[in-house]
Formats: structure tokens, C-alpha cells, sequence
């Protein structure tokens, strides 16, 4: 929110400096994105351009882009590593459009990265993926520390490319707290732990503690991901596998995602299982997500209750399909 906020105030000011209306900005983004963006939308009074998701994709891409954008384009939304199934939207290709766009048109529209989930992933994993602020275009970066930054609930980042991308009327100045100080947040009083644990853990694990972990959590997701596809059961949506997530919807199996979720948690488990956005509604998905605890161990665990689980619904379905078989016969004998 703050970090698109700015881009909307930096939008008006240059509108305002070339005499042109303001009153109509916009943004664009792809269904799937997380809540919080159609938040903006509607508490900043924002039109929302929400590109609705191809089938078999499941992210947005650089021409569907260019079909919403105009010049009261505010921002460009793209997401590195999607809540729904892990994946990534093309940022490079994106960016790319937009410096195009601003070569041609005139119009310099920014490209905002929602990191959240791959934002402490992919710099460990991939370092020579082009995302941030090696393009052009990106402006802004959030990513939340309470996900792969390996930190509880409550902190995230917002990385701002220049200063110059943060108008001066949106940053308060205070004086009351022993000194001057600035601040940009839609709260002020805020708990100070969150950040005192991620200011360690970048001191105790570094570069290398951190590209260490990563590199674990996506081993043992690939290993989960591979295990699942070799069965035949399922297929993997996210088969670039960018994140360690594990995003899977079921092959012709005579119950739903969410029947397997729901014996999953009779041993523990707590596998969600939901419906993609619009233009994929009827695509059901069950999602696991490898964290650092997550040992080698754990897979099989999980995977042995999985097909446990599969195999006991399947049983299931074929006891009630005879029993109804068994019960039309007596009628027609009957």
C-alpha cells in the first residue's frame, strides 16, 4: 500500500505540472495478486485493472499488460512468486513493455514488485534472475520478512529505488521521541521485535547462511513436487518451481482437493485447498509450503499420509458406488 501509494502521488504531481487531469488514476495488475492490492484500490479510490488469469498460465503477461495501461496508469503490479501457486509473473518481460511504452508514448509508468514471498527467495536461489532494480522501471520492492526472511508474523520491507520515488508531502517529520525523526507507515506505534529479529538473522546467517537455507527448503520441495508427479495422481502447476512451495490439483480422481484436505487434517496436516481467481474459478488447488523446519523426513511424512489419505477417499468412492450399484439391482429385482 505505501509503496503504490507514492507511485500515485508522484502520478499526480507530474499531471498537475503539465496541466492535465488528475482525477482518474489506475492501476494494473493480474488476478493473481494478493488481497491486499484490490485493497489499495478501494481505501486509495484507484481504478483497478485486474487482468483475469489464461488457463493453464495462472499469471499475467507482458501483452495483456499493454491492452490496460494508459497514460493515468499510476503503477504496474507484478508478483515474484504468486500466493496461489508460487509463480512468478514475467517482471523482465513487463519492464521491458514499459520501457517501450515511455520511449514511444511519454508515459513513464512504474513497475512495483510485490516480493512478498520470493523476495527473500530468489537473490539466495537464483541469483541472476532479472526482477529488481537491475530493470529499469521497477520502482518499488515490498517483501515480507515473516515469510522467508525466517522471521514471525509481523514485519515486511518496502525498498524504494531513489529517493526521489517517495514524495516529501507523504513522509512526516517528528520531534517528540528524543530528536527529529521521519516516518512513512499507514500506523505509527509498532512493536519493535520483528525487527530486532531480522536485523539478526542478517547478522548471524549472512549471504551465505541464508542462500544455505533456501537452497534446502527448495531441495526438499522439489523432492516433495517430484515424488507427487511420479505417482500420476496429481499435476504439479508450478513446474518451474522458483519458490519452495509445492502447488498440485488432482488427475482425474473421483473427489476434490478440498475432500483430501479435509482428511489431511485428521493426521495434523493443514494443506489449504481453494479455487484460482477469475478466468481459471474451476481450477481446484491444494498448496504446501516448505518452511525451514521442513527436514527431508517431514516430506515422506507428508507424502506417505497423502497417499494414505488419496487411497482411503478412493476406497471410499468405490464402497459408496457399489453400494449404490448393490441397491439398484434390488430395486430392479424388486
Amino acid at each position: 500500500m505505501l509503496g503504490v501509494l507514492a507511485h500515485k502521488w508522484s502520478w499526480r504531481k507530474r499531471r498537475q505540472a503539465e496541466g492535465k487531469p488528475w482525477d482518474r488514476p489506475n492501476i494494473v495488475m493480474g488476478a493473481d495478486v494478493h488481497t491486499v492490492w484490490e485493497k489499495f484500490a478501494r481505501f486509495f479510490d484507484v481504478e483497478l485493472r485486474l487482468i483475469p488469469l489464461q488457463e493453464d498460465t495462472y499469471i499475467v503477461s507482458a501483452e495483456e499488460v499493454a491492452k490496460e495501461i494508459d497514460e493515468n496508469t499510476i503503477c504496474v503490479a507484478a508478483v515474484l512468486g504468486t500466493t496461489f501457486t508460487g509463480q512468478m509473473d514475467p517482471i523482465k518481460e513487463i519492464n521491458d513493455l514499459l520501457v517501450d511504452i515511455k520511449k514511444t508514448k511519454g508515459w513513464d509508468i512504474p513497475l512495483h514488485v510485490d516480493g512478498a514471498s520470493g523476495g527473500f527467495v530468489a537473490p539466495f536461489v537464483n541469483p541472476d534472475l532479472e526482477w529488481d532494480f537491475r530493470l529499469e522501471q521497477v520502482k518499488s520492492i515490498n517483501v515480507s520478512g515473516h515469510k522467508y526472511g525466517l522471521v514471525y508474523p509481523g514485519i515486511g520491507w518496502l525498498i524504494m529505488r531513489d529517493k526521489t520515488d517517495l514524495p516529501d508531502e507523504l513522509v512526516f517529520k517528528v520531534n517528540y521521541l528524543g530528536g527529529e525523526m521521519t516516518n512513512y507507515s499507514l500506523n505509527f506505534s509498532k512493536g519493535s521485535s520483528t525487527i530486532l529479529a531480522q536485523y539478526y538473522n542478517f547478522i548471524r546467517l549472512g549471504k551465505s547462511g541464508y542462500t544455505d537455507i533456501m537452497q534446502n527448503m527448495m531441495n526438499n520441495s522439489r523432492y516433495l513436487a517430484e515424488k507427487l508427479h511420479e505417482t500420476g495422481k496429481f499435476e504439479i502447476i508450478n513446474k518451474q518451481h522458483t519458490l519452495p512451495l509445492v502447488a498440485i490439483r488432482l488427475k482425474d480422481a473421483p473427489f476434490t482437493v478440498f475432500h483430501l484436505s479435509a482428511r489431511l487434517r485428521q493426521k495434523g496436516w493443514i494443506v489449504p485447498a481453494y479455487y484460482l481467481p477469475e478466468n481459471a474459478q474451476d481450477v481446484a488447488v491444494m498448496r504446501m509450503v516448505i518452511k525451514e523446519n521442513f527436514s527431508r523426513d517431514m516430506v515422506e511424512l507428508l507424502f506417505s499420509d497423502i497417499m494414505k489419505a488419496y487411497h482411503s477417499l478412493e476406497l471410499s468412492e468405490t464402497e459408496i458406488k457399489e453400494r449404490e450399484r448393490g441397491i439398484e439391482n434390488l430395486t430392479l429385482l424388486y
